[in-house]
């Protein structure tokens, strides 16, 4: 009996895609987290707003991937969109965190 698949399976290029999306997720959410723990220590400039953005953007983005998530799993999409979709939220996040606290440089006396 042959195996019923709804749907193609991912090519290489797609898993070598979902694979580069994670991987700069885990850098860019490394570099934010270094940057705001260098804040809280005083040796990085960060407004005085940014413990509680930080906690409130961690709960909106993952609400959103996971909204993302069941929306592709509910649509038949393929294991590797699924997780491209659930990180699409997440590294908005991460890339634009790791540019806004780049740019404001170390907290000089």
């Amino acid at each position: 009996m042959k195996p019923f698949i709804a749907f193609s399976p991912a090519s290489a290029m797609d898993i070598w895609r979902v694979a580069s999306e994670a991987t700069m997720l885990a850098f860019e959410a490394q570099a934010v987290v270094g940057y705001r723990i260098m804040g809280m220590a005083g040796f990085w400039a960060v407004t005085p707003h940014e413990n509680t953005r930080m906690v409130k953007e961690k709960t909106n983005a993952f609400t959103e991937a996971g909204v993302a998530v069941t929306r592709a799993a509910l649509s038949g999409a393929r294991p590797d969109q699924i997780a491209g979709a659930g990180m699409k939220p997440l590294r908005q996040r991460t890339k634009s965190n790791a540019k806004r606290l780049a740019k404001r440089g170390p907290k000089l006396p």
